[in-house]
């Protein structure tokens, strides 16, 4: 049996939705078709929730979902074409992708230099933008903070909340009185009562600060436990880290609208900066990539930086459309 074949039939808006999914991974998707699906999932409940199970349907069975638009009676609706797909391209140091265009750009599973949302993130219950932080209450007592550019999903119901963090930063803070909480984050899971912490993800790689309380961490057959001012990290490259002390105020300045900087390369500055910031910053010389740098930037005023970046090492800076600056 394929694939395809355990897929069950679909009806007219499940149809739309799963090639809603098929056209935002074929490589051709513009900002005009995201804009376009947008409206489409505002048509009401029904819209948002196919589009989100076509999301899970291509998690599962991939390519064979074509098979599954191809089986059904009546034709799949295409998503409308946009202007031209690609009609100038910056390309950066001779190796980086498309990142601009005039006619529009591209909504691709893995969109290039991560301006723009990924499918995962577009089928997120929640999620923020460049510069945005957003608060919401998943739970009775349970309050979650996101930072910029988090994509997060609840995956079960208020009693025994299940977050699922795709990407992204979030504050959760889980009050005496709530329910224990799980959050996954890229293959591990985090659980915590009555605690107050910090988990980031991002290219993969997960960060979990407790500032109050107990966490625990399960990845891959290992288990850590983290209290007040405890840190560690996981991913594949690196592993389970042991458990270190935290920075506490460090690490919450982003709830204050702050960035605080201590003894950086610049290179991690511009990433942590490209975060936050509008467009992106590409360092262009290794050398002032490797300088040092600390201080104390303000999340609603990083277009400073690049000023500094000029007056402390004498970096050179060329603006490019769509935001984009090239140091050297």
């Amino acid at each position: 049996m394929s694939a395809a074949d355990e897929m069950p039939e679909l009806d007219a808006v499940q149809r739309q939705a799963l090639a809603w999914v098929i056209r935002l991974n074929s490589g051709e998707a513009t900002s005009d078709d995201a804009a376009a699906l947008a409206m489409w999932r505002q048509r009401g409940p029904e819209y948002e929730e196919a589009f989100r199970e076509a999301v899970r349907q291509w998690r599962t069975f991939g390519d064979a979902t074509r098979d599954l638009l191809g089986r059904t009676e009546a034709a799949p609706m295409r998503p409308p074409r946009s202007r031209a797909v690609v009609s100038r391209r910056f390309v950066i140091g001779g190796s980086m992708a498309a990142a601009a265009a005039v006619g529009g750009v591209y909504v691709a599973a893995r969109p290039p230099l991560g301006l723009w949302p990924s499918i995962e993130e577009l089928a997120a219950d929640y999620r923020t933008g460049k510069g945005e932080r957003r608060t919401i209450a998943v739970a009775q007592n349970m309050v979650v903070t996101l930072n910029t550019q988090t994509a997060l999903s609840v995956r079960s119901a208020a009693t025994a909340p299940r977050l699922e963090l795709i990407s992204g930063e979030a504050a959760v803070d889980v009050k005496p009185e709530a329910a224990a909480v799980v959050v996954d984050a890229a293959g591990g899971r985090i659980e915590a009562l009555q605690a107050d912490f910090n988990v980031k993800c991002i290219d993969h790689k997960v960060s979990v600060v407790c500032f109050s309380g107990a966490v625990q961490v399960d990845w891959k057959g290992q288990r850590a436990a983290l209290t007040a001012s405890q840190q560690l990290t996981y991913s594949e490259e690196g592993g389970l880290t042991p458990v270190s002390s935290a920075d506490p105020e460090q690490a919450t300045a982003w709830q204050r609208g702050l960035l605080l900087v201590r003894d950086w390369p610049v290179e991690r500055l511009v990433a942590e900066i490209n975060r936050y910031r509008p467009g992106r910053i590409v360092v262009m010389d290794d050398q002032l990539g490797r300088r040092m740098i600390s201080g104390t930037f303000y999340l609603d005023h990083l277009d400073d930086f690049v000023a500094q970046l000029r007056g402390l090492f004498g970096a050179s800076a060329r603006t490019l459309p769509g935001g984009i600056v090239l140091l050297s």
